[in-house]
This record gives structure tokens, C-alpha cells and sequence, in this order.
């Protein structure tokens, strides 16, 4: 293999986007090149890496081999890649050639990873579909944590792609009630599309009658409002990542005396509770099976060359049009 030049999105500072032109590495025996195809942009974690608001201290995912760097810029970022291997290493099986794959790999129009970081995608899924896989694994991590019960009433605050996910996959549930609430009455028409019970932009007008609420907007205030709408000893499920944003909570009202249960879910490892019997590798299989059934790129609603990328930043922080999935093409 000659040398391959590539070309990634860089933060360079917080709202400052580049793109860089560098050549890789050569391959190593035991690793494979892979050509993107798309990539998705988080309009959740990595929004706050582009606007600054992640805490310095931690590291951007100390599960993920791209992401093992501090919250420092310039930074590189992105963990929903799709693509398909042009080049492999010689201790790597010649069946890797051709290969579609997803990566959890910041935004480039190439990059290098050995096998154990790619998920093998079935034929049948487009590469549009696969790019929302990390977004499924979070609905399901979701589903796991919340354990919604037979009859229950689930109320999602915040519809965006991960809570529309969530939401599909309660909603095959016949039995749960599912409600919604989000400021984007856009996203309320989304919502019932997929089987929501009742999706508003008003929250004033639910009741306090949900036994399990998952808290998605990432915005501190919904918070508030799950903890408002949870019927006395019900769960919460926090799926927002606040970052630096302070979260002021009403935790001296009905919180108290209503022994309501707040319970943070984070994708990035498998909850003690299922451990023995769940894996990474298991529960992403789930969420590629399930994505051939949503077939979520219905959600895309922008698509940007990654010279383009700074336009597809701002559009997601300005909210200035209904934009849902904004993904990068490297066609």
C-alpha cells in the first residue's frame, strides 16, 4: 500500500472547525485500512466538544481507542463511522477485503483500525442505517436500564434521534403507554410517526401519571420536568450529558416526599446489573438487528461533504432549521 492521504475534521478550538490533509501511518500486520463512506455527527456529546462545553478533566471516552485523549483542543471527534475496508495487514484474514463496517472513529475520509474495533455490517443495511448504530446501542443500553413494565406509562422528555430510537423500540411494546414531550413541535409530528401515544410541545399539559420517564433533551430543564411528571416512587432514567452546563434541580418539592428514583444511564460500559450476561460485543449485535427493523436514516435531514463541515456544525448549534441527523458523505 502506497502512502494514503486522508483528510479529518479538527476542533480547533471551541466553535473553530478545520480540516486536515495528512498521510497515515503504513499498515501494521494485524490492522486494516477502511475507506469512509459516511459519518454521523452527535448532535449530543460531540455538539459539546465543538462548543467547548465538556469538562477538561475527564477524557472524551476512555472505552474508545480513537477517543483516549483529554478534553484539550485541538481535538478530533465523532464515534459513528461507516465505511469498508480497502486494505488489510498480513496477519489479517484476506475475507476483511471489501468488508462494510461500522467504527466508533472520529470524522475522516480514511482511517486505520484492527479488526476487534469494526463492526461487521450485514449486506442488507444500508450504510445510511449503520450510521445511527452507536445511537441504537444507547436506546437499547436505555431499555435495559429503564426495565419498563408490563402496563407502565413512559414519558420521553427530549425527542431527538436517540429519544425517536427509544421510542421505536417502546413503542413495539403494545402494552406501555408512550408519551412524549419536546419545545420543537416538528419533533412532536415525528414522534406520533413512530407510534407515540402523545407528543407535545407543551409540557403543562401531562400529569404526574408516568411510572418511568427518561430525561434526553440535555437541557438541565428537563430534568425538572421529568421529576415533575413521575408518578410517587417511579424511575427516571438521565440519558443527557449536561457537560458544563449547570443543572439547577427542584429537588425540594415532590422529589422529596414523593420518593421518586433518578437513575444516570451511560453507554460506554455494560451496567453491573447485566454484566454476567450481556456484553459490548452481544448488545451491539442487538442494535444492528434492530436497525434493519427501524431503518432509522429517514431521520437524516441534512447531508454535507466534509468540506462542508463547519456549515453542518452551525446549522446543528443554531438550531436555525429542522435539522434532526446531519451526516458527513465521503463520496
Amino acid at each position: 500500500m502506497g502512502d494514503v492521504m486522508r483528510s479529518a475534521i479538527q476542533f480547533d478550538a471551541p466553535g473553530k472547525v478545520s480540516i486536515v490533509e495528512e498521510s497515515l501511518l503504513p499498515l501494521q500486520a494485524g490492522e486494516v485500512l477502511v475507506a469512509s463512506e459516511v459519518s454521523a455527527i452527535s448532535s449530543g456529546t460531540e455538539l459539546l466538544a465543538y462548543r467547548g462545553q465538556l469538562p477538561a478533566s475527564m477524557v472524551l471516552d476512555e472505552t474508545l481507542a480513537s477517543l483516549q485523549q483529554n478534553v484539550s483542543y485541538p481535538l478530533r471527534y465523532g464515534y459513528a463511522s461507516v465505511g469498508r475496508v480497502t486494505a488489510y495487514g498480513t496477519a489479517v484474514p484476506a475475507s476483511w477485503e471489501g468488508a462494510r463496517v461500522f467504527a466508533f472513529h472520529p470524522h475522516a475520509s480514511h482511517f486505520i483500525a484492527t479488526p476487534a474495533d469494526l463492526v461487521v455490517l450485514p449486506d442488507t443495511l444500508s450504510f445510511e442505517d449503520a450510521a445511527f448504530l452507536a445511537n441504537m446501542e444507547t436506546a437499547v443500553s436505555f431499555m435495559m436500564d429503564g426495565r419498563p413494565m408490563i402496563g407502565e406509562r413512559v414519558l420521553i422528555v427530549g425527542l431527538g434521534v436517540v429519544g425517536l430510537l427509544l421510542a421505536s423500540l417502546l413503542c413495539r411494546q403494545k402494552d406501555l403507554v408512550v408519551d412524549a414531550v419536546d419545545l420543537d413541535p416538528r419533533r412532536c409530528a415525528r414522534g406520533a410517526l413512530v407510534g407515540i401515544n402523545k407528543a407535545t410541545a407543551d409540557s403543562g399539559a401531562l400529569e404526574a401519571t408516568y411510572d418511568l420517564v427518561y430525561e434526553l433533551s440535555g437541557n438541565p430543564a428537563g430534568l425538572n420536568v421529568a421529576i415533575e411528571k413521575t408518578r410517587e416512587t417511579g424511575r427516571i432514567v438521565v440519558g443527557s450529558w449536561y457537560g458544563t452546563k449547570p443543572a439547577s434541580l427542584d429537588l425540594g418539592g415532590r422529589f422529596h416526599r414523593a420518593k421518586l428514583n433518578l437513575y444516570a444511564s451511560q453507554v460506554s460500559k455494560i451496567d453491573p446489573r447485566h454484566a454476567g450476561r450481556w456484553s459490548k460485543g452481544r448488545r451491539l449485535q442487538l442494535a444492528s438487528a434492530l436497525l434493519g427493523v427501524v431503518r432509522p436514516s429517514r431521520y437524516i435531514t441534512h447531508q454535507f461533504s466534509i468540506r462542508e463541515a463547519a456549515k453542518a456544525y452551525a446549522l446543528l448549534d443554531e438550531k436555525t432549521a429542522d435539522a434532526l441527523q446531519v451526516i458527513f458523505s465521503y463520496k
